[in-house]
């Protein structure tokens, strides 16, 4: 029995017991081939059954229709807020609409001023990035080439609860904190890319889903490995891509589909989970004060403060005890921060809300 504790880290995050476990009998030899899946060449035939099974299993969850391509990359999140302006926005008279709800819309935004003209069309900075904008509050260009926003902001905890309606402008989403939290209407974006060590896998993996006829966009002279088009026409084995992160997420979204039953199932588990906590923020008496506005809160990410920085250390310090890590926040903001992914079990946010309770009613 192993001695695992409730990890609420916000990346590289928890993953499902039973995909460890699956992962743990590969680990020497994948399905009798005297290799592990380490060790497997990414031009082998096992390869592409964990190729074809990942994305078949991506295409089903997300409802994803054929003129999507699913592409396996690194250099994480932070390499798209460069990629995504290379190849959408480089050209004569182009420009982009960058939605602004946090430190990784910030982030996306700097990079993409350097490739051509990106227009933040609304930010939350003046307010400390505690919600997302009104529907009323966004003016959109009709000739931007893309709407960027990031779906859900790990740092301050604040998610959009539908994306924004761009009116028929091919939407950009950075979702690296909550793709495959909830179901999501495919149709309406262009692009969405996501880091997988949050809620699919390993660090080493990055996921793009690109609509086809954005493909003809991207420069002739980019280097290679940079271009959405040399990738998707070589089925994103131009180099050797990160076999063992995707073979992880294949067992991942085996495990949604197979034991939560899909993203619908899976939505209502986080909403309960994210609850739990909030109502612990809620009812403490203004002990725990929740950095988002309620209407924007994250099921993902759940970010409050304490009266003091030494009560909060007291606080992380203590959770430890009860075999609870990575509560600390980011180091930008500061504060707590209790990341509940998919794979965090109930029972586990449950621990943290009866601690939370305790901790309060002895130190309020």
């Amino acid at each position: 029995m192993h001695n695992r504790i409730y990890n609420f880290s916000a990346g590289p995050a928890v993953l499902p017991e039973g995909v460890l476990e699956e992962a743990q009998k590969d680990l020497l030899s994948l399905k009798g081939l005297g290799m592990s899946v380490m060790e497997i060449s990414h031009r082998c035939k096992a390869a592409d059954e964990i190729f074809a099974t990942t994305d078949a299993n991506l295409r089903r969850l997300l409802r994803l229709g054929d003129n999507y391509k699913i592409l396996w990359l690194g250099g994480g999140a932070s390499q798209q807020f460069s990629m995504v302006p290379m190849n959408l926005l480089r050209g004569e008279g182009r420009s982009a609409d960058y939605i602004l709800t946090g430190s990784w819309g910030e982030k996306a935004i700097k990079e993409a001023k350097k490739e051509g003209t990106a227009r933040a069309i609304w930010t939350g900075k003046a307010e400390n990035f505690v919600r997302v904008p009104k529907p009323e509050e966004l003016n959109f260009d009709p000739k931007a080439v893309y709407v960027h926003y990031t779906s859900n902001e790990t740092i301050q905890g604040v998610q959009f609860e539908a994306e924004p309606d761009a009116g028929g402008i091919p939407l950009v989403c950075d979702a690296s904190s909550d793709i495959l939290s909830r179901p999501i209407d495919a149709s309406k974006y262009g692009l969405i890319y996501a880091g997988a060590q949050k809620n699919m896998g390993p660090a080493g993996l990055t996921v793009v889903i690109i609509r086809e006829d954005l493909l003809p966009l991207c420069g002739e002279n980019l280097p290679s490995m940079l271009s959405y088009r040399v990738h998707a026409e070589n089925n994103s084995v131009y180099n050797t891509p990160p076999v063992f992160a995707i073979y992880i997420l294949m067992l991942v979204t085996r495990w949604l589909i197979e034991i939560i039953g899909g993203l619908e199932p899976m939505a209502a588990i986080n909403k309960r989970k994210s609850q739990l906590l909030y109502d612990a923020i809620d009812s403490s008496g203004g002990f725990y004060r929740g950095h988002s506005d309620p209407s924007c809160r994250s099921a993902m990410n759940v970010t409050w403060r304490l009266p003091s920085e030494d009560l909060e250390k007291e606080f992380v310090a203590e959770a430890k005890k009860y075999s609870m890590d990575g509560l600390k926040g980011h180091r930008s903001v500061g504060g707590i921060r209790a990341s509940i992914y998919n794979a965090m079990p109930e029972k586990g946010v449950e621990t943290l809300r009866d601690f939370m309770k305790d901790f309060a009613s002895k130190k309020g």
